[in-house]
């Protein structure tokens, strides 16, 4: 046969794979590598063994995933395949969802006769049959997240992968392969999300013969995992979306499956609260009683929750100290957080805190007790990011300390809100607690045991909203929306850069999971000012919240945000729960603009954001998209019906000033 290689007519190095061995002719990239403890590197011949359907989606233990709310939602296809010589065996998992294009996929990888270590273990590999696509994917750094990137596909190998320790800002684990007309509305596109927050790795390879392979997973650099007889690696979830109708399609398919499938919990299907944080306001330097002020100004605003940020732990009057220490600093809070947010409370307002349960200073007193809990590889000098080391997550003595310490500061409160923050890259992933042959575990290791001490969390307080944050959006992926359904979209609160954020990321993540906060002028990362107008339309798209002194706000400011703050709860809902259809690109115009439609086309509210004027300019329409054809709308007072709005659109206003925007609402005549 042309797999024993005996048929010179025939190779599997040009024949579609679905679970592919590098050595036994195919040359291209595998999916699964190991080596046995001697050394030997085997080619590993996987064949198929059997194969079952069953109903229903399984879960996934240890891991994030996508999720079943009902039966009949989901169909699973599991095909087991194996070496006869090794005795490594894997089963493929295949979960195709009965009322939308999606199917989800991961592996179990099962020992053989002998302990070997994986070296290699991609969740997906798929083989297309020619090359001729373009692919897009989200690129960017701290304060410059999800920028969309996009190029043609060329021989060879392109990609993108972290090796942060998280899935990083510099990449989001996430591609779209979509053919090279394709766009906006219109052409087949091939959606890829991985369902991981560590070290990943998205590969494409365009290879001689015109064929491409594509594969997803766990970036092999700086990986080995020892596998030992009667053992079993889970490979992360990977979810694929299919559109024939572009990217728009592409993306609502994505926000409604993470909406109902993956976020979990009594917040999934609510509208989230108006916040004001502190720390844009104050930083480290502040008390009870600026909190206070603060406070009561929000609470005469309509925000309905305050968040206390870094600094009310430990000695931390900087970044210098105390990550590690979470006991109440007392010289600024006397009361503690149940005093803080007891008069919180009193001012009709839920109380917030933010915290970094990963991190820990080399100044704090769990340092000095247990200097082995932070990674380093010994005999080295360790390595501080942000004035921190980083916890080493895959210590099961670590996780439970933490699940203990974090168990008591949220029960010693009326506390209805988290913000998990993990401030910096990993480096010296090396692990006390592992032999030196099992320090390539280390990184996933660490992942495992942050999602242990998050489920931990918030299974034990099922009220608190948790939101993810990694120094902005450092991991903003769909592992996190698994245990927090909200994610902060960047440090990043400018309203002309928060554009192209919350454009990138509503590619793949429902607005529902992006935060976004209006902050002071000049802002605090570019320096730029913006009309308050223009930076509460751009937070209004997304789950909105605040982030200045409110107490220095003149009357007139007052009376804007008190207006914004109605309009926000008028259209929340919708922003959280409808449909996005995207109209403008800020990447290639002066302007931008998104929609939502609700679900039954009944109500929308379109954004229009202008970031340059242009002088003299021409008369423009904005053409709108995803209402109902048929039903008569009213907007601005005025009767259109869908139709008009979708083929000839509203006429722009003539903006004569830079930053200048609008948001229409627009509902159906009853």
């Amino acid at each position: 046969s042309a797999y024993e290689g005996k048929d010179y007519k025939y190779s599997l190095d040009v024949l579609p794979q679905e679970y592919p061995m590098f050595g036994a002719q195919d040359m291209r990239s595998p999916a699964l590598e190991f080596e046995y403890e001697d050394g030997r590197y085997d080619m590993c011949n996987m064949r198929y063994k059997s194969h079952k359907i069953i109903q229903g989606k399984p879960d996934i233990e240890g891991l994030p995933h996508i999720y079943e709310n009902s039966s009949g939602e989901f169909t699973t296809l599991i095909i087991t395949v194996g070496d006869d010589i090794s005795g490594v065996s894997v089963e493929l998992y295949y979960s195709i969802s009965e009322t939308m294009p999606i199917i989800c996929r991961h592996s179990r990888v099962l020992s053989g006769k002998t302990a070997v270590y994986l070296t290699n273990a991609a969740r997906a590999s798929i083989d297309f049959s020619d090359s001729d696509f373009k692919y897009m994917h989200l690129h960017g750094a701290w304060i410059r997240e999800k920028h969309i990137e996009t190029a043609e596909v060329k021989k060879g190998f392109q990609g993108i992968e972290s090796r942060r320790g998280a899935s990083s800002p510099n990449e989001n684990p996430f591609m779209a392969i979509m053919r090279k007309d394709a766009g906006e509305d219109f052409g087949e596109v091939y959606g890829f999300s991985l369902v991981y927050s560590g070290n990943f790795k998205m590969l494409l390879e365009a290879e001689t013969y015109g064929t491409m392979r594509f594969q997803a997973g766990v970036n092999p650099h700086n990986f080995k995992w020892k596998l030992n007889k009667g053992e079993q690696f889970i490979t992360p979830e990977l979810v694929m979306v299919y559109s024939e109708n572009g990217l728009g399609e592409m993306s609502r398919t994505f926000h409604r499956l993470y909406r109902r499938n993956l976020c979990r919990g009594i917040w999934r299907d609510k509208v989230r609260p108006i916040l004001i944080n502190n720390w844009e306001a104050t930083y480290f330097d502040f008390n009870e009683d600026k909190l206070i002020n603060i406070c009561k100004k929000a609470s005469e605003l309509g925000i309905e929750l305050f968040v206390l940020d870094d600094g009310w732990f430990g000695k931390r009057n900087n970044d210098k100290s105390s990550l590690g220490d979470w006991f109440v600093n007392t010289d600024k809070l006397p009361g503690s957080l149940k005093g803080l947010s007891e008069k919180v409370d009193k001012l009709g307002m839920s109380f917030g805190l933010w915290v970094e349960p990963e991190m820990i200073s080399e100044d704090s007193d769990l340092f000095r007790k247990h200097p082995d809990w932070a990674l380093r590889i010994q005999g080295r000098e360790m390595h501080e990011g942000r004035n921190q080391y980083v916890l080493d997550m895959g210590r099961d003595d670590v996780v439970a300390y933490l699940t203990d310490v974090f168990t008591a500061v949220l029960g010693s409160a009326d506390i209805k809100y988290i913000k998990w923050d993990m401030n910096r890259n990993i480096s010296d992933a090396n692990s006390a607690a592992l032999p030196p042959n099992r320090q390539g575990e280390v990184m996933h290791r660490y992942i495992l045991g942050v999602y242990k001490l998050m489920e931990n969390l918030v299974s034990t307080f099922p009220n608190i909203l948790f939101e993810g944050c990694s120094g902005g959006a450092g991991r903003n992926d769909p592992g996190i929306l698994y245990y927090m359904p909200q994610n902060w979209g960047s440090d990043n609160t400018d309203a002309v850069e928060r554009m192209y954020i919350q454009y990138g990321a509503g590619m793949v993540y429902p607005s529902s999971t992006i935060c976004a906060h209006v902050s002071d002028v000049p802002n605090h990362q570019v320096g730029r000012t913006t009309p308050m107008k223009l930076r509460s339309e751009v937070a209004m798209s997304a789950v909105m919240g605040y982030e200045f002194d409110l107490s220095k706000l003149t009357d007139d400011e007052c009376y804007d945000i008190s207006e914004q703050i109605k309009q926000y709860k008028r259209i929340r809902s919708i922003v959280c729960f409808g449909d996005l259809y995207r109209l403008i690109n800020p990447f290639e115009n002066r302007s931008a603009s998104w929609m939502y439609v609700s679900e039954d086309k009944t109500k929308a509210v379109v954004f229009y954001y202008n970031k340059l004027a242009k002088p003299n300019s021409e008369i423009r329409r904005l053409k709108l998209k995803g209402l109902d054809e048929g039903k008569t709308y009213i907007v601005d007072n005025k009767e259109y019906t869908g139709r008009t709005l979708m083929n000839f659109g509203l006429y722009l206003p003539e903006y004569e000033k830079d930053f200048e925007s609008r948001a229409w609402e627009i509902e159906e005549k009853k």
